[in-house]
C-alpha cells in the first residue's frame, strides 16, 4: 500500500531527495557511534608498560609460572639462535632452561609502547640485559633488544602473542680461509 501511495504521490525528484536524506542520516549515525567510542589507547599503553615491567621482574626472580603466564596459549616466541617456539608451554620450557643456567639474572626495560586505534593490539619494544656464568664460572652479559606483540583477550586482559629478542653483540666473523657454511 505504501509503495503504491509513493508511486502515485511522490515525484522522482522527491524520491531522490528522500534517499539522499536517509543516506545522510545513516552516515551521521555511524560517525556518531564511531566518535563516541572511547579512545583507551593511553590507558592501554600504560597497562602494557606496567605488565612488561612486572614480567621482567618475574623473569629476573626466576618465577617460572608467573613468567609464562604473560603469554597467550598460542604464543610465538622467536629467540636468538634457536628455532621458533610455539605455544605457552613451549615458552615455559624455554624459560625453565634459561633459569637453570648458572648465574642467570637480569631483565628488560621498555623504550616504546603503542596500541592500535582499535584497542585490541599493541606492541612493546625495549632493551634487555641478561647475565649468566660461562663453563668456567666467569659471569657474562648478553645485551640486546626485543619486540613483543600483545593482544587484548575476551576478558579484557592483555597477553603476549609474539615475543622476539636478539643480541646486540656483533656476529662472529669466520676465520680467514674458512667457509661460512
Amino acid at each position: 500500500m505504501l509503495r503504491s501511495f509513493l508511486r502515485a504521490n511522490v515525484s522522482p525528484r522527491i524520491s531522490v531527495l528522500l534517499v539522499v536524506l536517509l543516506l545522510s542520516i545513516s552516515t551521521a549515525c555511524q560517525r556518531a557511534a564511531t566518535t563516541t567510542m572511547a579512545d583507551t589507547r593511553s590507558a592501554d599503553e600504560a597497562t602494557l608498560k606496567n605488565l612488561d615491567a612486572e614480567w621482567s621482574k618475574a623473569a629476573g626472580a626466576k618465577e617460572l609460572d608467573k613468567t609464562a603466564s604473560y603469554y597467550s596459549d598460542d604464543a610465538l616466541v622467536l629467540p636468538p639462535n634457536m628455532p621458533a617456539i610455539q605455544g605457552k608451554q613451549g615458552a615455559r620450557a624455554m624459560w625453565q632452561g634459561m633459569f637453570s643456567v648458572p648465574g642467570f639474572g637480569g631483565g628488560w626495560k621498555v623504550t616504546k609502547v603503542e596500541v592500535a586505534r582499535s584497542g585490541d593490539l599493541g606492541y612493546v619494544t625495549g632493551s634487555y640485559e641478561l647475565s649468566e656464568s660461562d663453563a668456567g664460572g666467569k659471569p657474562t652479559t648478553d645485551k640486546g633488544k626485543y619486540l613483543e606483540v600483545w593482544k587484548k583477550q575476551a576478558d579484557g586482559s592483555w597477553k603476549c602473542i609474539v615475543d622476539m629478542f636478539n643480541l646486540d653483540l656483533p656476529s662472529m666473523e669466520p676465520e680467514p680461509g674458512k667457509p661460512t657454511r
